[in-house]
């Protein structure tokens, strides 16, 4: 951990050097999930041309690696200098819920950083942030991720404990933060089907019931790239409570305006993943199909 503390502290001009040599290596060498990538590519735009597509794959792995050291270097950077690169744009909407006593679900998508979203979100508002998150199983990068996402005081909940956590702390008034795009992949996860780019996809249906059960606003942080190591997010409301029993205003909000930030910057999205698994689909599902 000293060691990667260590290259936490190098200057941006560098950790971008290195991840213009990431990027030769997983792009150009080693090929780093380029099938996958380019399935989901293909899939999701249909309309685009061959040198469409590539052109944007080819930008996706180059805003990947710089994932890669800009997430790094949150085990280090200041305060002050986060605050420059990742700028809210429209941060009363939620200060305003803030004011009239509302806990806030704060909803985003795999865009980049949304790393830098996270812990930059805990010094923008005037209430504690807790986030959900899937524990991994290498225990080195399970301590690197906790460490940068809590670092300035944020508060993390394991995805098996959302609900204990949410009745546990439901007292506190604060923002929960949930990056809900990933593909439910538990068998005993509740699933919700939606059409999400051009295609049958799944979705933490846990979304819609927990905004139900709380009846908290929900908002969504659309995420733009200025430019190398700068982002703006702009806050876009989701839904406001009441919500009845069976509504899913919720979840089909979050889809629609996720897959619109993903059309206007697609090269900035998860690409790599494999969002669109199979299995369990016909388990504890709903849909709007």
């Amino acid at each position: 951990m000293f060691f990667v503390r260590l290259i936490s502290r190098l200057p941006f001009a560098v950790l971008y050097i290195i991840s213009d040599f990431l990027f030769l290596i997983s792009y150009r060498v080693i090929r780093y999930r380029r099938r996958m990538t380019w399935k989901n590519l293909t899939n999701a735009f249909p309309d685009k041309s061959e040198n469409e597509l590539r052109a944007i794959e080819k930008e996706f792995y180059k805003n990947l690696c710089d994932y890669a050291v800009e997430t790094l270097k949150l085990l280090t950077i200041s305060r002050e200098e986060l605050a420059k690169r990742m700028v809210f744009e429209n941060p009363e909407l939620v200060v305003d819920l803030i004011a009239k006593g509302h806990s806030v679900w704060m909803l985003a998508s795999h865009q980049f950083n949304w790393e830098w979203l996270l812990v930059r979100g805990g010094d923008v508002y005037p209430m504690p942030l807790d986030f959900v998150y899937q524990p991994v199983e290498s225990a080195f990068f399970e301590k690197i991720s906790h460490a940068t996402r809590t670092r300035f005081g944020n508060y993390a909940i394991k995805r098996d404990e959302v609900a204990r956590e949410i009745v546990k702390r439901r007292r506190i008034q604060r923002g929960i933060c949930i990056v809900a795009d990933q593909y439910p992949g538990y068998e005993h996860d509740k699933k919700y089907l939606a059409t999400f780019l051009n295609q049958e996809t799944a979705f933490f249906y846990g979304t819609q019931q927990l905004a139900t059960m709380t009846q908290y606003p929900a908002v969504f942080y659309a995420m733009k790239k200025v430019k190398r190591g700068y982002y703006e997010t702009t806050v876009v409301e989701v839904a406001m409570p009441p919500y009845p029993k069976d509504d899913n205003t919720v979840i089909n909000r979050y889809i629609q305006v996720a897959e619109q930030v993903i059309r206007e910057n697609p090269s900035g999205w998860l690409w790599s993943h494999n969002r669109w698994k199979k299995r369990h689909l016909k388990e504890k599902t709903k849909s709007d199909l």
